[in-house]
């Protein structure tokens, strides 16, 4: 543990070098909470409610949902993992006295670590300048489920683009899985549109993928809705994570056999 408690430091250190690409993505934030207001002021305009959330509690999920979507930085994951198989330098992962599964999940336990300080900072002073009644739940169960859910959330995407960098071994070109998840998770996560916005029989099945419990349904917890779904929530995600902690492990073994690059 110790080791990747290590490793989760360096990297952390390492975004200070990247400190631009941490500015860019919080005006990103921001921007896309400023969409939001726009058009939801506009829609809003002459309602009380829709899809049962109120203009502030739908700013709340935007702004909440914003930066735990900023917070999601795993597809660093496959993207470097596919360059370093292609190129034959991932070779050192596989010698190094560490599971490589681990490196690259405390690596962007690392990354998270940094990103969140500033994030929290630039959601904070948006509502401080904007005078947002910023719509939240007190219930302490909602508060540690909803907290819960997003460390899960966080790791199921990081072993998910772990896995999709994995397969760059068996198909050489993993650009078509990295488009079709890349278009799809912002919409399927909720952090586009709220899910509630959906027909009931699309949301019901989204239920059972792990996608609806990462930036979703901890976002609609935070500011008290759905609480119905909080320990099912939790237990979904924490067995997809466990498939995929076990589905990567398999696929590495099998697969790692098949690798030529240098080094080897």
């Amino acid at each position: 543990m110790k080791k990747y408690l290590e490793i989760a430091k360096a990297y952390m250190k390492a975004q200070l070098i990247w400190r631009s690409d941490t500015f860019v993505d919080v005006i990103l934030s921001v921007a896309k909470i400023l969409f939001a207001w726009i058009l939801w002021s506009i829609l809003f305009e002459g309602k009380e409610q829709i899809a049962g959330l109120g203009f502030p509690a739908m700013i709340s999920y935007y702004i909440i949902s914003s930066y735990l979507f900023q917070l999601e930085k795993s597809a660093e994951i496959s993207r470097q993992m596919t360059g370093m198989l292609r190129n034959g330098t991932f070779s050192k992962y596989m010698v190094i006295p560490v599971q490589t599964q681990g490196y690259f999940v405390a690596m962007e336990a690392g990354k998270i670590a940094f990103s969140a300080g500033i994030g929290f900072l630039a959601t904070f002073l948006w509502f401080y300048l904007f005078r947002i009644p910023f719509v939240h739940t007190a219930n302490r169960k909602l508060l540690l489920c909803g907290s819960i859910m997003v460390v899960l959330g966080l790791l199921f995407m990081a072993l998910l683009n772990y896995f999709l960098g994995i397969l760059t071994v068996k198909f050489e070109e993993i650009s078509i899985f990295l488009m079709i998840k890349d278009n799809l998770s912002a919409f399927v996560t909720g952090a586009v549109i709220p899910l509630a916005l959906l027909p009931e029989w699309m949301t019901a099945g989204m239920r059972f993928l792990p996608f609806y419990y990462v930036t979703y349904l901890p976002s609609m917890l935070f500011i008290g809705k759905c609480e119905e779904e909080a320990v099912t929530g939790l237990i979904v995600l924490g067995v997809w994570c466990m498939v995929f902690l076990v589905l990567n492990q398999v696929t590495y073994e099998h697969d790692r056999i098949k690798y030529d690059g240098a080094g080897i």
